[in-house]
């Protein structure tokens, strides 16, 4: 009796704790002017076996920390703040915060200054040892040294970006939109929507600093407004999202040299679309088979098959978000979900990726957020 007592006890256990197996902390951050009613960046847990989002609630107090990225260690969390103003200057800033995985509690570890005003985009390198950041109302892109208590140095390198493109209304000066790393972490990729520049990186994350490249930029069509990119998974080419054009450009791009050659580029709106629409964000799947990217104003996620010989996109289909400016969005760990935000109708839509074909379908359930912006998700 006392061993059956013991089994019953067990299985007890288990049945209370085996669904949270699947479950994965998710991180959102928002605006949060008082129009959207949020307060900073927001837990929730994500089943990775159904999609469905469970909030946890407001993990940290923060202004506009519109994105996110997570240490490799799973530890820390870094945000932008995207501001024109911190501590009496004309800059934005960056907010460290360490990462309660049982309640989802973010707590703040240190604040700087991002060098440049209105910060957008920000990535930590894979060593953990420095966060990158495009400032997109300054024109610039900065780097910062992190120390073993994953609080943020000041900043180890600033590059101010000159000139403009052909649109007067959006080009008349640089605007840094993202960042990203290459696999080997060598090289940074920095779209620049003023300057239709994809500019390469060096990196040292040792000392958390950056450097131009040589050649430090490759191009797109004037007036495209590159806003963010992917790498392949095999790093073999780079994908690059222009907002003002709404195309994904391929690059044949070499990971040893940082350099790049433009093969083809397509819209991510259907054919017969005649309304007015902007990109947003750009991922691929982790096998490299598929690419996506949000439209806001056609407000939908298009899928673009990848051929595996040339990298060149095949434009597949579009997927409703199910609101208004999808600006964010995040694949999710396990490869089965897209988790996306619709700024100006205030939810979380959480989309079902078919591994084979591609094709996204919605989840049933919507979660309300004020103005979410993007993700992170905490394995």
């Amino acid at each position: 009796m006392k061993q059956l007592a013991i089994l019953a006890l067990t299985l007890g256990v288990v049945s209370t704790f085996a669904p949270t197996l699947s479950a994965q902390l998710l991180y959102a951050g928002t605006y949060t002017t008082p129009k959207t009613g949020s307060k900073g960046i927001y837990a929730y847990r994500f089943d990775a076996k159904t999609g469905k989002l469970t909030s946890i609630g407001l993990a940290a107090e923060s202004s506009n920390p519109t994105f996110l990225a997570v240490h490799p260690n799973g530890k820390f969390l870094y945000a932008i703040n995207e501001d024109n103003e911190f501590q009496g200057k004309k800059t934005g800033s960056v907010s460290a915060f360490s990462i309660d995985k049982a309640s989802g509690k973010l707590t703040l570890l240190n604040q700087v200054s991002s060098a440049s005003p209105g910060p957008c985009h920000l990535v930590v390198d894979a060593t953990g040892k420095a966060v990158l950041v495009a400032n997109y109302a300054g024109g610039s892109f900065s780097s910062f040294p992190l120390a073993a208590d994953g609080k943020l140095g000041e900043a180890a390198s600033f590059i101010q970006e000159t000139g403009g493109s052909v649109d007067a209304s959006r080009q008349k000066a640089p605007h840094g939109h993202s960042i990203v790393l290459t696999k080997n972490n060598k090289f940074a990729v920095g779209a620049d929507l003023g300057t239709d520049h994809v500019n390469v990186f060096k990196v040292d994350a040792a000392a958390g600093k950056i450097t131009p490249n040589d050649p430090a930029f490759g191009t797109v069509k004037p007036g495209s407004g590159p806003r963010h990119s992917a790498i392949a998974p095999d790093q073999k080419h780079l994908y690059v999202l222009s907002e003002m054009a709404s195309t994904v450009t391929t690059f044949d791009f070499d990971a040893e040299k940082g350099t790049m050659k433009e093969i083809d580029s397509v819209s991510t709106l259907p054919s017969d679309f005649k309304g007015k629409s902007t990109t947003a964000e750009i991922f691929t799947d982790a096998a490299g088979k598929f690419v996506y990217a949000s439209n806001r104003g056609h407000d939908s996620i298009a899928v673009f098959a990848v051929d595996a010989a040339t990298g060149k996109l095949k434009f597949l289909h579009t997927e409703s978000t199910g609101g208004k400016t999808p600006r964010g969005f995040m694949i999710d760990p396990s490869g089965n979900y897209i988790v996306a935000g619709n700024q100006d109708t205030n939810s979380i839509a959480v989309l079902k990726i078919d591994r084979k074909t591609g094709k996204l379908a919605p989840v049933s359930e919507k979660v309300d957020l004020g103005a979410p912006v993007t993700f992170a998700f905490v394995k």
